[in-house]
Formats: structure tokens, C-alpha cells, sequence
């Protein structure tokens, strides 16, 4: 049995030795040939999983340790018998953790008052789900639009796009990207936002039209930006407009890290009957990296600010990022994963 690997995925190296051949390359660097007599793949985004990759190979499973799937034809694995699977939620607090920390970081910054703001949240999965879990816990009013989701469990507790953007203060974008997203933050969604109101991207930069954000962003309040267009060869111009920009590391907690290497060594392990591997979680060999509760009732905005700057001080991502734009891809690959928050 092969296995080719992304070799910057943590926690992997010499965990399916014993049972395998293994083959570490750069995720961005896989090719046709390093892969045809592949059993399986275990990689992230940066390595696009089509016919060109994957045509007259022996590849019979992709597993991502990413919760994106667009790196992947879907359909061309479909039609091959190529089973994929993909790491559902598995960096869904890293993203909170991120949302609100830039959030927070940013309205004390610009002098934005956030008390009963309406908070946005355009796409309620796994991620989604954990912001509007921390969004309720610190007093927002909540709107949801997920169209899937409305369609399956009835429209009661969603509201349309439009009637979202309109009548939200903080609108953040956690979708998948896909033919019905892409895009989707154009011209005329900046134009339905209120004037004032903060907008947010940590999902996939494609959900959004770079251009309509340029126009638009003397309209807003503030844009946090995390994906991009065209990554890692990003728009400086729209690093050095947006109040915070950072290269695609909203997700890279330690934890959300842990969680997306198991999720990929367990779906090969239970594929391929490697039965020692079916529970396999990587060991957490730093002292005090468990998730840290926080207790955040009944303090002030520029409290709860502090304790989301001292538990993860984005503004350093920020920093090290309009530094070094041209450096995206070593910074994520360098990335010192940090440790998470959560509350009850």
C-alpha cells in the first residue's frame, strides 16, 4: 500500500509507517507521476485533486484534512470510484476564536460601540454554528441565512440574504464554495449592507468579488479579511485598505490541527482496515494547549476585548502579514498553531 501525503500536515509523519509506504511532498508540488501508483491521498487546499492529477492512477481514496472540498473534483471521483472525505468542522473553533478576537480587536480600535448589534451570519454549519454559539453568549441579536438548511428544517429561525445584510451592524461568511456562493459578495450584497456595518471573510475567498469590496469599503465600518482570490498570490492593495488581513490561518489552532490530521488517518484507517489507526488522535505534547474556558459574562466590551487579545493577539498575524505579503504560503506552513477558547 502507498500513500502520498502533503508534508506539511501535521502530526502525520510516522503514523502510517508500519503499515505503508509513504510519500511526503510539498501539497502544492503533487503531480501525475508522484501519484500513479498511489492508493490513496492525504493532502489539503493546495493540492487540486482533478483529471489532470488523477487520470490512469490507482488512487482509490482522498482524504483532506481540510473542511473545504473545492480543491477536489467531485464528480470526476464520483464517476472513478474514488471515495473523498474531508474533515467536517474540524477547525470550526479556530474560526470563531479568530472571528471574535478580530472582531473585538477592531472595534476597539476604530471606537465602534458592538452592544446590541445585529450579528449576520451568512452560512450555519459546523463553523457557523460555533460563532452563533459565542455571538448569543455575549448578548448579539442573531440572524441566520443558510438556504440548505432552511429548505430541510423548515424557514422558522433563518431570514433571507437580503433582509440579513440590510439589517445587520457585523456580517460574517462562513459557506462552502460552491456554484450558488461563488461570488456571492458582490456589488449589490455591499450594497444592501448598512452603512457602518463590519464585514467579515474567514471562509473561502472566492465567495467574494474583491473589486465590490474595494468600492464598497469606504461605506463599511471595517473588513477582516482572512481568504483571498487568487491565494497565495494575493491583492496587496486590498491588504493595505482592509483594518485587519491575515493569510489563511483563521482555522490553525492547535486543536482544529489535531482534529483535521484524525479525521484524515482515520478515514484511510477504516478504508484500507488498518484497525490499530480507527481511534487515532494525535498526542497533545505541549503543557497547557487544552481548550481554555473563558468566563465572559457581565464584562464590558473593552474587557471581553482584552481577554480575546491576551488568549489570541491577532493583530501580530496582521502585522507579520502586511510585512511579508509575498511570503503567504510560508507563513501558513510555519504557522505557530495556538491554543483555543470557548465558553459555556
Amino acid at each position: 500500500m502507498k500513500i502520498v501525503a502533503d508534508k506539511h500536515i501535521p502530526f502525520l509523519e510516522g503514523v502510517f509507517e508500519p503499515y505503508a509506504e509513504v510519500v511526503y511532498i510539498d501539497g502544492r508540488q503533487i503531480n501525475h507521476d508522484d501519484v500513479v501508483d498511489a492508493d490513496a491521498l492525504i493532502i489539503r487546499t493546495r493540492t487540486k485533486c482533478n483529471a489532470d492529477l488523477l487520470d490512469g492512477t490507482k488512487v482509490k481514496l482522498i482524504s483532506t484534512a481540510t473542511i473545504g472540498t473545492d480543491h477536489i473534483d467531485l464528480d470526476y471521483c464520483a464517476r472513478h470510484g474514488i471515495e473523498v472525505h474531508n474533515a467536517e468542522g474540524c477547525n470550526a473553533g479556530g474560526v470563531m476564536q479568530y472571528v471574535f478576537s478580530a472582531l473585538y480587536g477592531v472595534a476597539a480600535r476604530k471606537n465602534i460601540k458592538l452592544d446590541g448589534a445585529n450579528f449576520g451570519i451568512i452560512g450555519v454549519g459546523h463553523v457557523g454554528s460555533k460563532v452563533e454559539h459565542m455571538a448569543r453568549y455575549l448578548g448579539f441579536n442573531v440572524l441566520r441565512c443558510d438556504p440548505p438548511r432552511a429548505a430541510a428544517e423548515g424557514e422558522e429561525g433563518f431570514c433571507s440574504l437580503e433582509y440579513l445584510l440590510a439589517n445587520s451592524q457585523i456580517v460574517t461568511m462562513h459557506t462552502p464554495l460552491d456554484d450558488t456562493t461563488r461570488g456571492m459578495a458582490d456589488e449589490e450584497f455591499f450594497m444592501l449592507m448598512q452603512p457602518g456595518a463590519i464585514f467579515i471573510n474567514a471562509s473561502r475567498g472566492e465567495v467574494m468579488n474583491e473589486d465590490a469590496l474595494k468600492a464598497a469599503y469606504p461605506k463599511l465600518g471595517a473588513a477582516i479579511i482572512d481568504t483571498w482570490n487568487n491565494e497565495p498570490d494575493v491583492d496587496e492593495d486590498l491588504i493595505e485598505l482592509v483594518d485587519v488581513a491575515t493569510p489563511h490561518i483563521a482555522g490553525y489552532s492547535f486543536q482544529g490541527k489535531q482534529n483535521g490530521t484524525a479525521s484524515a488517518v482515520q478515514s484511510v484507517a477504516h478504508h484500507f482496515g488498518i484497525e490499530e489507526l480507527y481511534d487515532y488522535y494525535p498526542e497533545n505534547d505541549i503543557p497547557d494547549h487544552e481548550p481554555k474556558l473563558l468566563d465572559l459574562k457581565d464584562k464590558k466590551q473593552g474587557e471581553i476585548a482584552a481577554v480575546f487579545q491576551y488568549n489570541y493577539p491577532i493583530f501580530t498575524d496582521d502585522f507579520r502579514f502586511r510585512m511579508e505579503p509575498g511570503n503567504f504560503e510560508k507563513m501558513r506552513s510555519n504557522y505557530q498553531y495556538r491554543r483555543e477558547f470557548y465558553v459555556e
